[in-house]
């Protein structure tokens, strides 16, 4: 009488087998091809109809499902969006930026850090907003307008550490993405401080492309956050208007997600 599992699955190299199941032996090789598929037909009758797997919850990511939006973005307020020529500019800028840290990865990824330089797991995402923002932006206890050449003794564990060569060198891609995650999660929740903008634009500019599934999904974000946010500007000369439209430049033009590309007035 055939099984269950053979009323489902027929087996496809129906093959007679001589002597019964006793006389195989299971721990050793197959010495040929039919005692081989005699071997797979007893482990498969020896395997569970039902299996629950072990799962901790604590090692599932909080974000595991990429919903990537189609959505674009808030339209600039009339006289706040950049003109075509220098979002083609600041690309090309870009372009440079990416192709001298691809060409001097290797240099910069092999200095020593400093002793107070103790980056992050790629894990520890509050870590990486004290480390990339410092304690007083992530703390709240200040706008975060923050001079880091105004001071003769800079505490980076307060303002943060700028993202020097030698840092987002060694960086792979994961780390990349899973910063660029973190940072654009916090914005979406705060306002625009310097230091973000500047670990935003070293992250895309270590992004590699073409881009994951992932990374479209994220850079997107940024975008609409920061449209959102500059739509709320009153003046053309709110300084964060420039760093605004670079972001959304960079994301649209560059990354090609030209949906979300300002339109010349």
């Amino acid at each position: 009488m055939k099984s269950d599992m053979e009323e489902l699955m027929p087996r496809l190299l129906p093959v007679e087998f001589e002597g019964s199941a006793e006389d195989l032996d299971l721990s050793g090789p197959p010495r040929n091809p039919r005692e081989y598929l005699r071997q797979v037909q007893l482990e498969a009758s020896q395997c569970p109809e039902v299996v629950v797997a072990q799962i901790d919850p604590k090692k599932l990511k909080k974000k595991q499902t990429v919903n990537a939006s189609v959505a674009g973005c808030p339209p600039a307020p009339v006289g706040f969006s950049p003109s075509l020529s220098w979002q083609q500019q600041q690309v090309s800028n870009f372009s440079d930026v990416r192709q001298s840290i691809t060409k001097n990865r290797k240099h910069w990824s092999s200095q020593t850090l400093d002793d107070n330089v103790l980056m992050p797991k790629l894990t520890d995402e509050e870590g990486w907003k004290r480390f990339c923002l410092g304690e007083t932006v992530y703390l709240g206890t200040s706008s975060g307008h923050t001079d880091t050449e105004s001071e003769p003794a800079l505490d980076y564990s307060k303002v943060g550490f700028p993202p020097f060569l030698s840092i987002v060198s060694r960086l792979n891609q994961s780390t990349v993405l899973m910063v660029l995650e973190i940072l654009i999660s916090w914005f979406e929740e705060h306002e625009f401080v310097p230091q973000l903008g500047r670990w935003l634009y070293s992250l895309l500019a270590c992004l590699e492309k073409p881009l994951l599934p992932e990374a479209h999904s994220c850079i997107r974000q940024l975008a609409r956050r920061c449209a959102q946010l500059r739509s709320t500007l009153e003046s053309q000369e709110d300084e964060k208007l420039p760093a605004l439209n670079l972001l959304i430049c960079l994301v649209a033009r560059y990354f090609e997600q030209n949906d979300l590309a300002d339109q010349p007035e």
